[in-house]
């Protein structure tokens, strides 16, 4: 028996979820809430009037983004009573993602705790028309805002996300490099290697949510961060092992505890030295590193 074709209203949504999700998971860091965003922007978008949207792409973006918004708000609230530091959730992704430079830089660890310190609205510019590409006047329609008032706040939000991301983009050969060293460390214990490969300054961020052990404060500095991962996640009562992966489009490190999962580590390498790590333990965020998400900017 055929199965009977979708409603244009269908077909258009399911051709551009990849789009709304990644659009929705830049803006919480989250994608249980950006699952929950697309739920509620396709209830919207059902009752929308085909023939009056000229540009359905456009407008699915203008209903995703308000929706993230909202959202956003909510979970500022609970990032308030979290346990710890809050670190956003890993995706597992397809290893030809870490090829594509643009998608990769734009959805590292590193960059999404910057859109952190963003406001809201802050948040919402930056990443429609920095990230996506939107238009100000798209972007103005979709926050209900004049475009000169977006210019504004662009160019705000691109100075403080300018101050505090990586320098320069780093090859991904550079970064799995510098994987290899922590994993070697992770895996043998072998303090001196992994110093070598750390920067002076260096920040162990981990995000245990209060359900796994994890440093409730970031930990800085060379010497403290190289025993923290030797002594703290190396050894433990247990077989450790550290898998390369792609996470967030970029090289991490998958650990498992005698086989089962324990945590993702991502990490900020500049200059070839690794200048931050990101270590995700808490289970409630692990649940996207067995299967690949597809993002996409497009």
């Amino acid at each position: 028996m055929d199965t009977p074709p979708a409603d244009p209203a269908t077909e258009t949504f399911v051709a551009h979820r990849n789009l709304l999700f990644t659009v929705a998971y830049e803006m919480l860091g989250s994608a249980a809430d950006a699952e929950d965003v697309l739920q509620e922007s396709w209830l919207r978008w059902a009752k929308v009037d085909l023939a009056q949207v000229s540009d359905q792409r456009a407008y699915l973006i203008r209903i995703t983004t308000r929706q993230a918004l909202n959202r956003l708000r909510t979970m500022q609230r609970r990032k308030e009573a979290y346990i710890g530091s809050w670190l956003p959730e890993p995706l597992l992704t397809a290893p030809d993602v870490a090829d594509d430079v643009e998608l990769a830089e734009n959805m590292s660890v590193a960059l999404m705790l910057v859109l952190e310190t963003l406001t809201p609205t802050e948040r919402a510019v930056f990443v429609l028309h920095e990230v996506f590409d939107v238009s100000y006047d798209e972007v103005a329609a979709t926050l209900d805002k004049t475009p000169s008032a977006v210019r504004q706040i662009a160019y705000r939000a691109r100075q403080h996300v300018g101050a505090r991301r990586p320098r320069q983009v780093v090859p991904a050969s550079l970064t799995r490099a510098a994987l290899d060293s922590l994993r070697h460390a992770i895996e043998t214990g072998d303090l001196q290697s992994l110093l070598r490969v750390l920067a002076p300054d260096v920040v162990l961020v981990a995000d245990g949510g209060g359900i796994k052990q994890a440093a409730l404060r970031p930990v800085i500095g060379a010497d403290k961060v190289a025993r923290m991962v030797v002594t703290g996640i190396g050894k433990v009562d247990s077989i450790v092992t550290a898998e390369p992966s792609v996470v967030n489009g970029n090289p991490s490190l998958v650990l498992r505890l005698d086989g089962q999962l324990d945590g993702v580590l991502a990490v900020r390498v500049e200059d070839a030295r690794i200048t931050g790590l990101y270590y995700v333990r808490n289970p409630e965020k692990l649940t996207r590193v067995e299967t690949a998400t597809p993002l996409t900017l497009r």
